[in-house]
């Protein structure tokens, strides 16, 4: 187990995520599976989680990680749109006897902290289509080991 100069305990998994990303320059972006493909352990779950957790923001910047689909993904623990009212829940709960925990992680749009690391990539020269996918180029997104656009 590995700490922060804070004393936040880090797993060693997590530090491989950090480390690997730290690659990713401005401008591109990955998934959490080819990050996970690159680390060589793990799932895009658990690069998800790691990055979620993330004590060295912005220094590794876990916001150019992104979903495969190329939809804009999760960060900072948000994925899909926080913007449903409580009255939602109790509606779902009647209709199917219990909360529908996993609702909201299924892309029901683009929340607050979402919106923060799309504004961020399109800072850093990412483009986004209206439906908070990148706008896919071959340039856009990094790869691990070698360099956009070299083939392999």
């Amino acid at each position: 187990m590995f700490r922060t100069e804070a004393g936040k305990r880090v797993p060693p998994h997590h530090w491989g995520v950090y480390d690997l990303i730290r690659e990713i320059p401005a401008g591109k972006v990955s998934t959490y599976k080819d990050v996970c493909a690159a680390l060589g352990e793990g799932s895009p779950r658990s690069v998800g989680g790691a990055l979620r957790n993330n004590p060295f923001a912005p220094h590794i910047p876990c916001h150019r990680v992104i979903a495969s689909s190329f939809f804009v993904g999760g960060f900072k623990g948000e994925w899909g749109s926080s913007a449903r009212g409580q009255g939602d829940d109790d509606v779902e709960r009647k209709k199917i006897g219990r909360k529908n925990w996993h609702k909201s992680f299924r892309g029901g749009g683009i929340g607050p902290l979402q919106n923060e690391k799309l504004r961020m990539l399109v800072h850093e020269g990412v483009d986004f289509g209206r439906d908070g996918k990148v706008l896919v180029s071959r340039d856009a997104v990094w790869q691990f080991g070698g360099r956009p656009g070299e083939d392999e």
